[in-house]
């Protein structure tokens, strides 16, 4: 599947990617990399300028109205009209969706309370805060039971807490059967949820595999120790009769454990028994941040946003020339 959007900018550049019925994907790659315009051509509202691609046995060009009843999608940034309270929009939604008026009554409460907004319904969108935004836009996304959930970036600007929130839901419902597909910025994220991980980075997939098999990829744990002053050229010695040596930072000793966390007790001993003080020691376990970097040769900017949650990142130049 290929997006271009002119001769020179080519947002997507013939992906290749396959999720399983009742998995959580990741999609996984800073601003810019094609996330969002893979999303759109996904859910129908982008052409592909080429290839194919099938959305829960659909035809997103060849039939895009069965690819729309099959899922459900709550972009990176909610359409919700800020005038209209909750439960009104739940209800305009299930009408949208075709749904008997009992029925969508019915469902639309029913998700009110799922999402923790029962108490909130009455009250106008425009009151709410970001968080409670996000959940109104997952509940609307699901009103009419969906096969295939997109999530854009979810917790984008959001607060540990609802972020937590979003996280705990997307579970229950994969746990029901739901297959999720989820763009993110946040390795932690990919890490919590995600059965498997695609890595995007300049419209092209640069790895895929599931978060433990990706770590894997780039090897081992290391451990990392500090040693009492003057002992560390002896630490050296004793900690290379153990595994490869990596290089030192910041006056801390690092060494590759080939057999994992069951080599730190013999080095430990080892180190005892030359007489050595360990002032520190920290068993360190390949990362998504590693993998990225491997993949991509840089760290993924929205973990340094992760601290800061007031402000949504803005998608760059690319991804705003798709139309809606």
């Amino acid at each position: 599947m290929e997006r271009r959007f002119s001769d020179e900018v080519l947002a997507v550049a013939g992906i290749d990617l396959e999720v399983a019925e009742r998995e959580i994907y990741a999609f996984l790659g800073p601003n810019g990399a094609g996330k969002t315009t893979t999303v759109r051509m996904l859910t129908t509202l982008l052409r592909p300028t080429g290839g194919s691609a099938w959305v829960a046995g659909h035809d997103v060009v060849a039939d895009p109205s069965g690819v729309r009843r099959a899922i459900g999608v709550a972009l990176q940034e909610a359409a919700l009209d800020p005038l209209m309270t909750g439960r009104e929009l739940m209800l305009l939604q299930s009408t949208l969706h075709g749904l008997p008026s009992a029925e969508g009554v019915r469902r639309s409460e029913a998700l009110l309370d799922r999402v923790g907004l029962t108490e909130a319904a009455h009250r106008r969108v425009g009151t709410y805060s970001g968080g409670m935004r996000r959940r109104l836009d997952l509940a609307a996304a699901l009103v009419h039971e969906p096969r295939v959930l997109f999530l854009d970036e979810p917790t984008t600007g959001l607060d540990p807490v609802s972020r937590q929130a979003i996280w705990k839901e997307v579970r229950h419902l994969n746990d029901e059967g739901t297959t999720v597909f989820l763009t993110t910025q946040y390795l932690e994220e990919a890490d919590q949820l995600a059965d498997r991980v695609g890595i995007i980075d300049r419209g092209c997939i640069s790895a895929e595999g599931t978060p433990e098999s990706l770590k894997a990829e780039i090897g081992g744990s290391h451990l990392e120790l500090r040693i009492a002053e003057g002992g560390a050229e002896r630490a050296r010695e004793v900690m290379a009769r153990f595994g490869e040596l990596m290089p030192e930072r910041d006056g801390i000793l690092m060494v590759l454990l080939p057999h994992g966390a069951s080599d730190v007790a013999p080095i430990v001993r080892a180190l005892d028994d030359a007489g050595l003080a360990v002032e520190s020691l920290d068993l360190v376990k390949p990362t998504l941040d590693d993998v990225f970097v491997a993949k991509t040769g840089r760290h993924l900017e929205g973990e340094a946003q992760h601290e800061a949650p007031g402000t949504a990142p803005q998608e760059p130049p690319v991804e705003q020339a798709a139309p809606a």
